[in-house]
């Protein structure tokens, strides 16, 4: 029993159960039966979203757990893979118009790109740390403003187009390898783990995110925290913005990776993070990003076309459900109250025709079907929550008493 608690307090544990759970449940309920009759094919395509989310969440992980927060990733990424595509055609114009671009203009370009990403997430050290612009300001003001300069950038390069195109086919197979992603996901994985988990450094970066004003009392220069921690994050994103741009096979920064960032937030989270600062691991950010990319696979197989539509619903949902009960800790759960005032009672109207309306997005198109269905799920969740808020009203009541 002591074991299972130890496994059962952990994260890392719970997201694997849970991830378990997610799978099962698309085997019941995808009607195509994917998992089952495609097992390598939708393993690898759940593999290569993870792996590339996984890049810049790690990043994220960093930031949060060292008491910041970044909005910009998805920006970073699509100016890096204009970036990268913009060196390419300057280095070896011949060749990238021919679709053969040389191998000393891939290696500078992508090393550009690198420091490219390492230079944005100075910029982003020195508005906190010199500045003194919050890190929700900085990133938010650089979330908006390097997509407009990469928009600006691939405009000039290519006379006027909105996009940079791939045409060298062979590079682009070698960097949208899964297996080659995979190779480097893991080292990069690794190198984070150690440095977060048994260096001096990853400790400080835990101290400063836990309490940083006793953290610089106790000497820790935090400044130079920052500026790595900010680096890490932004170099990252320049990694997907390589893959990416070889992924897609053209470079469009207005639409590209449009809110990754969200998406990264949300697997720190659910990978427990806390955005207080000061708690997170790397194993964990790892697993929420399978989770998630796990879930939204998920809907994409049950719902079938226009799944993309609920992404974003999906994603606000698992990660308020992720906070509530790894951050909130799931024992504390049952004596919480939730629906005992009077903002509790108002919302149960909301919470039951949000179930309604999700029954009926998911299964609206399936042959058995039928509309009193959606209505007895909202009823359902109603009736149950106002029983609770009546048990949490009278059980109030009772301890004024």
């Amino acid at each position: 029993m002591s074991l299972l608690r130890r496994l059962w307090s952990s994260v890392e544990f719970k997201l694997i159960v849970a991830w378990l759970l997610v799978v099962l449940a698309t085997m019941a309920l995808d009607t195509n039966y994917a998992y089952w009759n495609n097992p390598a094919d939708s393993a690898q395509l759940i593999l290569r979203r993870t792996v590339l989310l996984g890049f810049f969440a790690i990043g994220s992980a960093i930031i949060i757990i060292s008491g910041g927060i970044d909005l910009s990733s998805g920006s970073v990424i699509a100016m890096s893979a204009t970036v990268f595509g913009s060196l390419m055609m300057i280095l070896d114009p011949v060749g990238f118009k021919a679709g053969h671009v040389s191998t000393t203009a891939v290696i500078l370009s992508i090393g550009g790109t690198l420091l490219v990403g390492g230079m944005v997430g100075t910029l982003h050290a020195w508005l906190i740390t010199s500045v003194g612009l919050p890190p929700f300001v900085a990133t938010l003001a650089t979330l908006v403003g390097l997509r407009s300069f990469s928009r600006g950038l691939t405009s000039s390069i290519t006379m006027g187009k909105s996009q940079i195109d791939f045409p060298d086919t062979g590079l682009r197979d070698v960097l949208k390898n899964v297996t080659y992603m995979s190779i480097v996901f893991v080292v990069f994985a690794l190198l984070m783990w150690f440095l977060m988990s048994r260096t001096v450094t990853g400790r400080h970066l835990q101290a400063m995110g836990g309490n940083e004003q006793a953290a610089k009392l106790s000497g820790i220069r935090t400044d130079r925290l920052k500026w790595l921690a900010y680096v890490i994050g932004a170099v990252s994103a320049s990694i997907v913005g390589i893959i990416s741009f070889a992924d897609d096979g053209s470079a469009k920064p207005d639409i590209m990776a449009r809110g990754y960032e969200l998406n990264a937030i949300a697997a720190s989270v659910i990978g427990g993070c806390s955005l207080q600062g000061g708690v997170g691991t790397i194993p964990g950010t790892i697993l929420g990003c399978l989770f998630l990319r796990t879930i939204i696979d998920a809907v994409q197989k049950i719902v079938g076309s226009g799944a993309d539509v609920y992404e974003g619903m999906i994603v606000g949902i698992v990660v308020v459900v992720a906070v509530t009960f790894s951050q909130r800790g799931g024992g504390k759960l049952a004596g919480k109250k939730y629906f005992s005032n009077g903002i509790g009672w108002s919302v149960i109207p909301t919470l039951g025709l949000l179930a309604g309306l999700s029954y009926l997005l998911f299964f609206g198109k399936r042959e058995w079907y039928a509309p009193y269905q959606a209505y007895m799920i909202g009823g359902i969740v109603v009736a149950a929550l106002a029983a609770r808020a009546f048990l949490e009203s009278n059980s109030k009541a009772s301890g004024q008493s």
